[in-house]
């Protein structure tokens, strides 16, 4: 097992209220929809308790309002509850207005769950791009010291080309810091690849993904992995969509758990905030965990 540590990241949505199957159903619709993001995320959290791993969950607000036991169990077991947001729309086709309010209310939902400060944040389908940099002003106004929402690559619906692939302190429009953890990629002659997780890690051979992983640690530098609970679940609803939509959603979904597991055998994972902190880019006050770890040091534990 590598000796770096990498923060392992779910992100708690459902199937149906993934970008790539808005063609399919309209955000109406979700509370007709078959409900199964509650057993998945149990699922996952079953498999991380195997292997004694803690991970940050960026819960969304929708499934908070729904299922407020789960994210208590998702807090109880350990784990680092962070916010995805209200209602998974792409930030860029909101306004500022809406957006703060969104963020505000997903924010207080968990933490009226959890009963602390939720600091962490992830923009649904990653959608800080160049176009909605404002939203991390009012991240930062509305009491976020980290963010993990930034993609530095070229991608159909987020990316931001040419920023930072490591974790950094990040200076926003108006003057504000805030700690950035941009989502992990390979940088190949000519192009830089994503290869931080969910279908990417779904569509790359596992080989593949093991190995680029890999040569971020051997670089000495940590790795962010993501996924989400339904891509665990080949026996979820399929629904109609474009052919490159369906594949980028359905495909290896059986194959998913197990890699996983093997991820989780091969390296060192821990929550994101705890990363950031070893990694110097947050305070130790930031990471609960952390606090804990230093004073059972210090007391010869």
């Amino acid at each position: 097992m590598n000796t770096i540590s990498n923060a392992l990241t779910i992100d708690v949505e459902d199937y149906f209220q993934v970008a790539a199957l808005a063609e399919a159903v309209d955000r109406k619709d979700w509370h007709d929809m078959e409900y199964r993001v509650e057993a998945n995320t149990d699922r996952l959290l079953s498999v991380l308790g195997d292997h004694n791993t803690k991970a940050t969950f960026f819960t969304l607000g929708w499934v908070a309002e729904k299922s407020p036991a789960l994210v208590r169990r998702i807090h109880d077991a350990g784990h680092e509850v962070a916010s995805h947001g209200y209602s998974h729309q792409l930030i860029y086709k909101q306004t500022p207005e809406v957006f703060r309010a969104e963020t505000r209310r997903s924010k207080a939902i968990l933490e009226d769950i959890i009963g602390e400060p939720v600091t962490g944040y992830r923009a649904a389908s990653y959608s800080i791009t160049a176009q909605s940099r404002w939203a991390l002003d009012i991240l930062c106004e509305e009491g976020f010291t980290w963010d993990s929402s930034i993609f530095p690559v070229h991608h159909d619906r987020y990316g931001m080309p040419g920023t930072p692939r490591w974790p950094h302190r990040l200076k926003t429009d108006n003057g504000s810091e805030i700690a950035e953890f941009p989502l992990s990629t390979l940088k190949l002659p000519g192009y830089t690849l994503p290869i931080a997780g969910g279908g990417y890690f779904r569509l790359f051979p596992y080989w593949f993904s093991q190995w680029g992983l890999g040569s971020i640690n051997r670089m000495g530098k940590p790795f962010v992995f993501y996924l989400h609970p339904w891509e665990i679940d080949p026996g979820q609803p399929r629904l109609d969509v474009k052919w490159f939509s369906r594949f980028r959603h359905y495909n290896n979904l059986e194959v998913c758990e197990q890699r996983l597991v093997n991820l989780l055998k091969r390296f060192r994972f821990t929550t994101m905030s705890d990363v950031l902190v070893e990694q110097g880019v947050l305070g130790r006050d930031a990471s609960p965990r952390q606090t804990e770890m230093g004073t059972a040091r210090l007391l010869g534990g």
